[in-house]
């Protein structure tokens, strides 16, 4: 009498198993790759749909101007900057559709030229899909000599469609909030300039008394 065959020879297991070994390895894979690029498409996302209340550019101001006024104030901060930073207006009315000029004044209080960058949103967040900026110094690093002021400008307007979208229609205030950041290229060198004389020579591949 011939034995029953093993329904799953080991050989078949083995082939499986090595079959799920390297579907998992690509999964894998593919996170950690889509964790590197989620910043920068997140960023671009928020940007074209002003999703979490992130600002855009436009290329060109609306043609209609609406009767319906807002309230656009301005906030501004600093973080990890010796630099002032202030913003010539509280507040400006401004209809919607209409284009607004806002100027901002930054002074580097430090002993040498540090570069910055401008982060920004607006409050109320459903409101980032509207506001657009015509011109802004958010859009790139800024440097700054120490004991200069430098003023920017913001041109600006509130889409039209902010007063059809059920949102946003009756928010009769928006709040621009402005942050400089260091720029990452003067972060590194900050942090190479003021790192322990151990790690310096440690990240030069040497040791304390290794003849560095």
């Amino acid at each position: 009498m011939t034995a029953p065959s093993e329904p799953n020879p080991p050989a078949d297991r083995s082939r499986r198993n090595a079959r799920l070994g390297l579907i998992c390895v690509g999964v894998f894979a593919g996170m950690v790759g889509l964790a590197y690029a989620s910043v920068p498409l997140y960023r671009a996302f928020c940007q074209v749909t002003g999703f979490d209340g992130t600002v855009s550019r436009a290329e060109a101001a609306p043609t209609q101007v609406l009767d319906q006024t807002l309230n656009i104030r301005f906030d501004t901060n600093v973080r990890n900057l010796p630099w002032t930073f202030r913003s010539e207006q509280v507040s400006q009315s401004l209809k919607i559709g209409e284009t607004g000029l806002a100027f901002f004044d930054v002074t580097n209080n430090g002993d040498a030229p540090i570069t910055g960058r401008a982060v920004y949103n607006v409050v109320p967040e459903a409101a980032g899909a509207y506001f657009r900026k015509l011109e802004c110094f958010c859009f790139s690093d800024q440097t700054i000599a120490p004991g200069e002021t430098i003023k920017f400008p913001m041109v600006y307007f509130v889409d039209p469609e902010y007063a059809e979208d059920f949102e946003t229609r009756n928010k009769a205030e928006i709040t621009l909030s402005y942050t400089f950041y260091p720029s990452s290229e003067d972060a590194q060198a900050e942090a190479r300039t003021h790192a322990p004389t151990d790690l310096a020579a440690s990240a030069l591949g040497g040791s304390q008394g290794a003849g560095l």
